[in-house]
């Protein structure tokens, strides 16, 4: 046989492996060990999926069902991990109703799969909410016409800001919305180029310490906005126990740290950029010690749904209201 008889069938040879390596990166299924793969984003260093990685909490129960858990890159928010669920880098994510809604008005391919009840106990560390510069002129809800506020688009900070200024009966098109991810948003808040930021996550209470003054916080509303696991369908399709599994380790994980939450932080690094210190720390052992624990979804968390999903349509963020019926997932013992 020839050289290029032989090139070609190298080059033939490197293409497959290729295409089977390219076919392999969105899938839920190892190709080798034909285990069901379940893609997280990076947990950061505290909380209970922090706490899990470090100690291979899911390791042995997803084992059993011939899965394992991989973990991948950081995002700020539910919304900045939008492109990565679509593509199936990530198949199994933490957020929120209003997230979770403004992603499904262009995708059909998650459900909601576990529920946090909203948490209104003022003890639970500083929640998230709209700050402005402690020298702002904004002292109310009222003060926010004309005004230039950062929010995450369809997802928690606008559904806030729709909510609050819907309370105070303020027309939505007299705030200008800017739509920015969370770190962009930091970065526009701190060099003057918004009037106030509602900040979400890590993001508001990270602020709150660095002097920012609140203007509401997110319990202080009648939101709806509960907090929230999905799971993409090809993952559920594969195998629902594992993701069921998945709920109830961190249900479990969420049991332990509110009755230990130190335990929970500055799980991997007590000393650098990320590791928690002062009132970010103080901040953090208050939010474990009294959130809820994650469980599946019941009947009565589908109204809830429709309230978020409602301010949006009214406000023309989404063009329609989402059926509760298919975007949670039907483990099928719902009270």
């Amino acid at each position: 046989m020839g050289t290029f008889a032989h090139s070609r069938i190298a080059r033939i040879a490197t293409a497959a492996v290729l295409a089977v390596a390219l076919a392999s990166c969105g899938s839920s299924t190892d190709a080798a060990s034909g285990a069901i793969v379940v893609k997280l984003t990076d947990p950061g260093n505290y909380g209970p999926l922090a706490y899990a990685k470090k100690n291979g909490s899911f390791d042995g129960p997803l084992a059993a069902l011939n899965a394992k858990v991989e973990w991948g890159g950081t995002y700020s928010s539910f919304t900045a991990t939008t492109d990565a669920i679509h593509s199936g880098a990530v198949n199994f994510a933490e957020g929120a109703y209003s997230p979770a809604l403004g992603y499904l008005a262009t995708s059909d391919d998650i459900r909601i799969v576990a529920v946090k009840d909203v948490v209104t106990d003022p003890r639970a560390g500083a929640g998230d909410g709209l700050i402005v510069q402690p020298d702002s002129p904004i002292k109310t809800v009222q003060d926010l016409r004309g005004k230039r506020i950062a929010v995450n688009k369809a997802g928690r900070g606008e559904y806030l800001l729709l909510l609050a200024l819907k309370q105070a009966g303020i027309p939505a098109d007299q705030v200008t919305r800017v739509y920015l991810q969370q770190d962009q948003a930091a970065s526009a808040f701190a060099s003057g180029q918004v009037d106030g930021w509602v900040a979400i996550v890590r993001a508001f209470p990270q602020a709150v310490a660095k002097g920012a003054r609140v203007v509401f916080r997110g319990r202080d509303l009648p939101s709806d906005d509960m907090n929230m696991f999905v799971a993409r369908t090809d993952l559920l399709a594969k195998n629902p126990e594992v993701v069921r599994t998945l709920v109830r380790v961190l249900s479990q994980l969420d049991e332990q740290e509110k009755a230990e939450p130190e335990k929970f932080q500055n799980v991997f690094a007590d000393q650098g950029p990320t590791a928690a210190t002062g009132l970010q720390l103080e901040n953090n052992i208050a939010i474990g010690r009294y959130d809820n624990v994650l469980r599946l979804p019941q009947n009565a968390d589908e109204a809830r749904l429709t309230g978020v999903s409602t301010v949006f349509v009214e406000n023309k963020v989404l063009e329609k209201a989402s059926d509760p019926k298919k975007v949670f997932y039907d483990w099928g013992d719902r009270k």
